[in-house]
């Protein structure tokens, strides 16, 4: 993006000044989507929406959309309302994702939602990448229309493990194995995106299902935004400080309720994991084989 095109981003999201209840939890402040996100990607496709209180992503033929948190964090907790594209949605990919933008030894933590046919199941990928690593796809059939009404998608990143949540219920864990000699998310600092792209040569069904363009332009929307984390630059201590409530003994683990739930969705709604793929592992990749 032109430095002239950030000029105009700020300028535009300056004009629309939107407020959202957004903390950082070492300033405890306040704060404004103009102060805590950027436009990077097609500010034209990013809009203000129901009065000032939500965000619009369009994608037509021309361009996706996307923006990113200004500061990078480093563990923490983090979340945001959606609300997906609606109707036939096939070829579209709506992101929520976490990102070092560190190469090819980035870290990442995604949420990806694959548009569908009308009528079909939303699929929700998420995937881990650690050092550069990633191929670590997990896909759930999410079990409500996510284009009806908001729903709250949630990352928690401390030093015991990454949780995936959809409404407060788990949809996957990825451990810190560590102590197995295994790489862990912990020292790479990340972005927070939100994105909305054409991704029809594989997001339905593998690339089956492709983009009706007739039916654009796609929208999708994000409200409620929420970081409590370590922002990077900032106090170094932060985020190895055992005291930030994320770290607390009741996130180290998940709890019995959301275990029960957790085990619920993994039963009923699971519809790909890479741990049990032996075409494409025929044997485990190592994290599976100890517990992700």
């Amino acid at each position: 993006m032109t430095t002239s095109s950030l000029r105009n981003s700020a300028l535009l999201f300056a004009f629309y000044a939107l407020p959202f209840s957004l903390l950082l939890s070492v300033t405890a402040r306040p704060a404004t989507f103009l102060q805590d996100f950027k436009v990077f990607y097609a500010d034209y496709h990013v809009k203000q929406a129901e009065g000032g209180r939500a965000i619009q992503l369009v994608l037509d033929q021309s361009s996706g959309s996307g923006f990113g948190s200004r500061y990078k964090y480093l563990n923490g907790q983090f979340s945001m309302k959606i609300k997906l594209v609606p109707g036939d949605s096939a070829g579209t990919v709506t992101a929520f994702y976490l990102n070092s933008d560190t190469g090819n030894v980035r870290d990442e933590l995604d949420f990806e939602f694959l548009g569908n046919r009308s009528g079909q199941p939303y699929t929700v990928q998420t995937n881990v990448y650690v050092h550069g690593k990633g191929d670590r796809e997990e896909r759930i059939n999410l079990w409500f229309d996510p284009s009806l009404d908001y729903h709250t998608y949630k990352v928690l990143w401390n030093h015991h493990h990454c949780v995936f949540y959809v409404d407060e219920i788990p949809i996957r864990v990825f451990k810190n194995n560590e102590a197995k000699g295994l790489p862990y998310l912990k020292y790479q600092p990340m972005v927070i995106y939100s994105t909305l792209w054409e991704a029809d040569d594989w997001a339905t069904r593998g690339g089956l299902e492709k983009i009706d363009w007739s039916k654009a332009p796609f929208n999708a929307y994000y409200k409620d935004f929420d970081i409590e984390g370590c922002p990077v630059p900032g106090p170094k201590e932060c985020s190895s400080n055992p005291r930030n409530w994320w770290e607390g003994a009741a996130y180290q683990q998940l709890s019995a309720d959301e275990a029960r739930r957790y085990r619920w969705v993994r039963m009923n709604h699971m519809v790909y994991d890479y741990c049990t793929d032996k075409a494409r592992y025929p044997v485990p990749p190592p994290e599976c084989r100890d517990g992700i």
